[in-house]
């Protein structure tokens, strides 16, 4: 293992075979982060009081560039914990998890959208419901009075900043949605 493992045993003797797969569930870790800097595993056996038998606590503490990440499985009411290989088990899965989720993170697996184009209206004609954009590369793009969103086509006027969305239409490229960024003067 070539990440940093510190394993300590509170009110519990050391066992060479729990060490053993402590070490065995942290080097699985490795395989879904190689971005874990430190590794602190705690199995504890809380005071036996009663005459039935005690449910073991495991906690565990990755430390990464990002931060960290913390399991602490502490289930008094949950009887499979009397087996300490139950609790590592269940500590180890629940900070899987959050490395997983840290690493989603640090890739920034999430979908970037590219910001719609901006124009301005150069030609309207209301009778037959269409008008034309002048778009910032020079090019005219023709739009129909439905794809108008959220602004009333009756209102627009020539010199109005817009944002398109281009596709491809029967008579060559043209706006499908047409949204209103600023109107060049007060609208009467």
């Amino acid at each position: 293992m070539l990440l940093p493992l510190q394993i300590t045993f509170r009110n519990l003797e050391p066992s060479a075979a729990l060490e053993a797969r402590i070490r065995e569930l942290a080097q699985r870790l490795e395989r879904f982060s190689a971005q874990i800097v430190h590794c602190h595993v705690i199995v504890e056996a809380p005071h036996k009081r009663g005459h039935q038998g005690h449910l073991y606590e495991v906690h565990i503490q990755l430390t990464t560039p990002g931060g960290e990440a913390i399991a602490n499985r502490e289930h008094r009411e949950r009887r499979s914990h009397e087996d300490v290989y139950v609790a590592l088990r269940d500590a180890f899965r629940a900070v899987r998890r959050q490395l997983e989720d840290y690493e989603r993170e640090r890739r920034q697996d999430i979908k970037h959208h590219e910001p719609e184009p901006t124009g301005w209206i150069s030609e309207l004609s209301p009778a037959e419901d269409f008008g034309h954009i002048e778009t910032s590369d020079g090019r005219t793009l023709y739009f129909h009075r439905n794809s108008v969103i959220g602004s009333d086509f009756d209102r627009l006027t020539t010199g109005t900043e817009v944002r398109y969305v281009e596709e491809s239409g029967a008579r060559g490229p043209q706006a499908s949605t047409v949204k209103v960024v600023t109107h060049p003067g007060p609208i009467s």
